[in-house]
């Protein structure tokens, strides 16, 4: 399986729609408008195009792409403000919820993202529990249900984020300035978001997983290259 690559990523989901959102203003008074569009688009595509190589859906990243859309819905309508303070919080509660309602009726997210043998010597593990399960189930359960945290964390700081920076715009100003301002705020959020809060939810989702394994040890007896794949 063909894993993402994380500069592109970055390239196409940070950098580039933020250096387009903020030279937006450069291109006339249309410029503001289709800035904004071929910035969300980066996102989309890039989106699209992984979903297609990888064969499967990521959740998160489908989310990820709707909050993008959702961005995309708002600028063009001309809101601000406590609308996009209202989205930048949801999103990840929704992912949260979502998350533990699942892993409540007996789908763990974890289990599903991880437990496949490009990631664990499956075979190996289930040997060494003679091919019962349950408390491996219980492992990524009890996991799951740390990793959600990360969520409901984050859509606190999204919100807080957002409160600082996307702030009331003057009316009196042309509707192409007004655009461009919200272009700024956009892409102000876009690197504060990812320096602010992405970077240390990876942190809590490596500790998360590093809980996992430690837990996969003492349940199986194997050793860390035991469990996974080489």
């Amino acid at each position: 399986m063909k894993t993402q690559n994380p500069l592109w990523s970055l390239i196409f989901n940070i950098l580039l729609p933020i250096l387009i959102l903020r030279q937006g203003h450069r291109l006339g008074p249309s410029g503001p408008t289709i800035a904004l569009i071929v910035a969300i688009s980066l996102p989309l595509i890039y989106g699209t195009l992984d979903f297609i190589q990888q064969k499967r859906i990521n959740w998160v990243s489908l989310v990820g792409l709707l909050n993008v859309a959702l961005t995309a819905g708002f600028a063009l309508l001309n809101l601000q403000g406590r609308w996009f303070w209202v989205k930048e919080a949801t999103f990840p509660l929704i992912v949260g919820v979502a998350i533990i309602i699942a892993n409540r009726t007996g789908r763990s997210f974890l289990w599903s993202l991880f437990w496949n043998p490009q990631i664990f010597q499956t075979e190996r593990i289930e040997r060494s529990v003679n091919g019962s399960l349950d408390g491996i189930k219980e492992i990524f359960a009890s996991a799951t249900d740390i990793f959600s945290l990360s969520f409901f964390i984050s859509a606190i700081a999204n919100f807080t984020l957002a409160t600082h920076i996307y702030r009331p715009i003057d009316p009196k100003l042309s509707a192409s300035a007004r655009a461009s301002v919200l272009n700024a705020q956009i892409a102000h959020m876009t690197w504060a978001g990812y320096l602010m809060v992405a970077l240390p939810m990876m942190f809590f989702s490596g500790g998360v997983f590093w809980y996992l394994i430690k837990r996969l040890e003492r349940l199986t007896g194997l050793t860390l290259d035991e469990l996974l794949k080489a």
